[in-house]
């Protein structure tokens, strides 16, 4: 399903891409990975090799797909933590050896993929001369926020230092790829509107986490969000119905029957975020929603004045990043809808 990803689209048209899609120059190939994944070292495995390197990529909403090979056998180390970036592998043809744990490595063949959080763990690959990757690659944050949205809490590093190998052949995580693939158009973007694109973000980000998760044995539906204290989840509670009035931290605090400093911490150790984040995050989703749910002659500066928002270009730069619009686009997007 996945030997024509990011070669052809679904009317068989053949998918466009600006710059190289292939190289024989191994400055050209790095240029290109430390762009689509990060800096890291390369070694070929065998002397005076050459790349003979398959370089295709495209954007689906934040996250980077790639189709990519050497072409060579090479090792892979020293991934720079500061780009922020989680690696899924998924192997199409020929094999790759992971770095998985201190005793142990993992082998990916056609079909099978591995991810791995560069952000918050080391690690090495080896790659057969035969390998071809369909990867994906994900903003640390992107992933976080996500896992916020979606199940109420930020795992700890209990997960994101985890390397698992996960998928085969016939799973849904390789289904959910050709979907996504077969999504993307000539011009190596995903058809549709912007609201397509982070639906299929969301997917893929949501498919990933609950794999990694199964994998690493931590529980996204309980377990870490329920073994937060009391006085964190009566404030999420707090924050949750009242983002319109915009409390402040210390009216929370206060609510709760903590100090700010303790309500701070405890979010830290147990959402990953702060409590600023969770309640500018809430305020987002039901501006959102207001806006989706406008009357026909709303503007956004009289709903953005609702929900108490002062500086309109700070909120619009926010907003933007959480839903990859600007209000005023997801307003007329309501109205074309109704």
């Amino acid at each position: 399903m996945l030997e024509q990803a990011l070669l052809r689209d679904m009317q068989g048209r053949a998918i466009e891409q600006a710059g190289p899609t292939a190289s024989d120059d191994w400055d050209e190939v790095q240029e290109f990975c430390s762009q689509v994944y990060m800096p890291y070292r390369v070694r070929p495995i065998g002397k005076l090799l050459k790349p003979d390197a398959t370089m295709r990529q495209a954007q689906v909403g934040r996250v980077t797909l790639s189709r990519f090979s050497y072409g060579v056998p090479i090792r892979l180390t020293e991934f720079d933590p500061e780009a922020g970036n989680v690696l899924v592998l998924n192997t199409l043809r020929g094999a790759l050896r992971h770095k998985q744990n201190a005793q142990s490595d993992a082998v990916t063949a056609a079909g099978d993929s591995f991810v791995v959080d560069c952000s918050r763990t080391d690690y090495w690959l080896e790659g057969d001369a035969q390998h071809l990757q369909l990867n994906c690659t994900i903003p640390h944050d992107v992933l976080a926020e996500i896992a916020q949205r979606w199940f109420g809490f930020v795992p700890d590093d209990g997960l994101w230092t985890k390397r698992i190998a996960f998928g085969g052949g016939g799973s849904r995580w390789q289904a959910l790829l050709a979907y996504v693939a077969q999504c993307i158009d000539q011009s190596a973007q995903v058809a549709g509107d912007t609201a397509m694109a982070r639906h299929l973000e969301e997917l893929l980000c949501v498919d990933l986490l609950q794999a990694w998760a199964q994998g690493a044995g931590i529980s996204l539906t309980d377990g870490a969000r329920g073994a937060a204290p009391y006085y964190v989840r009566r404030a999420e509670e707090i924050m949750a119905n009242d983002a319109q009035n915009a409390p402040t931290i210390g009216e929370v605090a206060q609510g709760v029957g903590v100090s700010a400093r303790t309500l701070s911490g405890g979010f830290r150790k147990y959402r990953g975020i702060s409590p600023r984040e969770f309640l500018r995050d809430r305020r987002l989703d039901g501006l959102h929603a207001e806006l989706l749910n406008a009357p026909e002659n709303a503007t956004v500066t009289q709903i953005a004045a609702e929900w108490n928002y002062v500086n309109f270009g700070a909120m619009s730069r926010i907003y933007r990043q959480r839903f990859g619009e600007n209000p005023s686009q997801t307003l007329r997007r309501r109205r074309r809808l109704s």
